[in-house]
């Protein structure tokens, strides 16, 4: 083998160590963890339930389980790539602060959740989705949900989040993935933060503020106001959350020195790679 494209995050030191492997962040910019809900169906289709996985969740937590050494990661309390021109804090303090169990008990009282089972879906054969599914998995039982923890393959997840039925006829109501940093540039490139209801990303968000702000993106007349309004979403996206960012981490690909030419991109292009033998 000449290439492994995804190299496993425990096994990188190990191959760091052989002088005749090269070892590079996909990205040297990093991709983002995400955790989606579904908004359609109960207990997240009420605003308070995800405000109180908000209280808790903690990218620190995350991205350890995910990326290990944290060399390989950081915090980016931002739905906008850390290190990019639009890149904010504003209104990230629910998700920055210190961690609030309480609050987010009193908030799952307030949402008037009654026990409804929570369906978390995860990928056993996607190891950044694994990881970050099972601290979520903990966490929710902390809070004392009804959670349950669905096991598939990544492909069977990609068909199942398409569902917009109850989890009781095989909906869903959580998953993790990660998102690359072309896909969180602004407004318009993050899909994600589209709240056009079942016209969205899975997940089937509806809130008309984001989508209107989405909208006057386009029409900003200068970077100044592309600013305001990608920071008006954030700030909008914070109080309904289409999702949760749960840090910025690097995959890392693998390949013997015999090759060269390699494109830094997010799909493994073959094109211009050569070996010598």
């Amino acid at each position: 083998m000449d290439r492994w494209e995804y190299a496993t995050i425990d096994l990188v030191p190990l191959l760091k160590q052989h002088s005749n492997i090269k070892v590079e962040p996909i990205f040297p910019i990093g991709n983002a963890g995400a955790l989606r809900f579904n908004h359609l169906q109960p207990p997240f289709n009420n605003v308070k339930m995800r405000q109180a996985v908000l209280a808790v969740a903690d990218q620190r937590e995350y991205m350890a389980a995910l990326a290990g050494d944290p060399a390989n990661w950081n915090t980016c309390y931002s739905f906008y790539i850390c290190g990019t021109p639009l890149s904010t804090e504003a209104g990230t303090e629910g998700l920055k602060g210190p961690r609030d169990y309480e609050k987010a008990k009193r908030l799952v009282v307030e949402s008037g959740y009654k026990g409804e089972k929570i369906n978390l879906l995860t990928a056993v054969d996607y190891p950044v989705s694994q990881a970050q599914s099972l601290v979520t998995f903990e966490m929710l039982k902390k809070l004392g949900l009804n959670i349950e923890m669905v096991s598939v393959d990544w492909g069977t997840l990609l068909k199942r989040r398409t569902s917009k039925e109850p989890v009781e006829k095989g909906g869903w109501s959580l998953f993790h993935t990660t998102i690359p940093p072309f896909d969180l540039l602004d407004p318009a490139t993050n899909s994600w933060l589209r709240a056009n209801g079942e016209q969205a990303f899975p997940g089937w968000p509806t809130d008309p503020q984001l989508e209107d702000l989405h909208a006057k993106f386009f029409d900003a007349a200068d970077d100044a106001q592309k600013r305001e309004i990608a920071t008006a979403a954030q700030r909008r996206a914070f109080e309904t959350l289409p999702y949760i960012p749960t840090g910025q981490f690097s995959f890392y690909t693998a390949y013997r020195t015999s090759l060269s030419g390699r494109i830094p991109m997010h799909v493994p292009a073959l094109w211009d790679i050569s070996k010598k033998e």
